[in-house]
């Protein structure tokens, strides 16, 4: 993603983000969550709730929903088993998005929202 992808802060923006993370198929699952009320700070198990909050107001909308478009090619890399599931509201609107590392545009989402999902290797969140 570029700046291009990217959305205004918005700091009354509503959140309730449960992630569901898995390192490796059959793996455990490790759950976070991430929920902020407009005027107060974000109440989170993440390590870094603040740029949790501000990847998923930076990135979320074009994320979480998608304009439909053309087809994207994306270059055919493995950035590993990694899978995670986000569910709950953002700006009262429903989320249900998966995240894995299966090919270069999946590789962007999951660095968009890095400090939501958990970096990856040379990761820090910034696209």
């Amino acid at each position: 993603m570029t700046g291009a992808g990217a959305n205004p802060p918005t700091p009354d923006l509503d959140l309730d983000l449960t992630v569901a993370l898995t390192e490796a198929p059959g793996g455990p699952e490790r759950t976070f969550t991430l929920a902020r009320r407009p005027g107060h700070p974000p109440e989170s198990n993440l390590p870094d709730p603040a740029g949790a909050v501000a990847a998923v107001e930076r990135f979320g909308e074009g994320i979480f929903f998608p304009v439909p478009g053309p087809p994207m090619l994306c270059t055919q890399q493995y950035g590993g088993p990694q899978v995670a599931v986000v569910t709950g509201t953002f700006g009262g609107r429903q989320v249900h998005s998966r995240f894995s590392l299966t090919d270069g545009c999946e590789i962007a989402r999951w660095h968009a929202l890095a400090p939501l999902l958990g970096g990856i290797s040379g990761s820090t969140g910034a696209v």
